[in-house]
This record gives C-alpha cells, sequence and structure tokens, in this order.
C-alpha cells in the first residue's frame, strides 16, 4: 500500500476553468511516500491522472496538499 493510513486519505475534485483539479491529502507520516525519491510518485500519479483525463477528452491536474 502507498500509505499506512488510509482513513486520513481524502481526495476533493473541483473546477479551476477547464480543468478539474484533484486535491490529494494524506496523513504528515505519508508524504514521502506518497511524493516519493525526487517526486518520482507524484509524478508518475500526476501523468496517470493527466494521460486518463485526456483519453475523456478533459483536463486533470493533481494537487498533494501538505497536512500542516
Amino acid at each position: 500500500s502507498l500509505v499506512d493510513d488510509p482513513t486520513q486519505v481524502d481526495i476533493r475534485q473541483f473546477q479551476r476553468g477547464p480543468t478539474t483539479i484533484f486535491e490529494l491529502t494524506v496523513a504528515k507520516e505519508d508524504m514521502g511516500r506518497v511524493i516519493g525519491k525526487n517526486g518520482r510518485v507524484a509524478t508518475a500519479m500526476r501523468t496517470l491522472l493527466r494521460v486518463a483525463a485526456a483519453h475523456e477528452g478533459v483536463k486533470a491536474s493533481l494537487d498533494i496538499i501538505d497536512p500542516e
């Protein structure tokens, strides 16, 4: 699993112009794992989201929110 505490995972969706924004919040202890070494995990998640959205003909973006 990508996070130790799945109960602390929160995803919110809203529109910003033509783009659907997904805000991901996880427990502070899981932030390092979600971002990954040199941001690789976060980049991979953002890429997958953009590709899936483009397949549907829309734009999407992932913001990872610091729980502080």
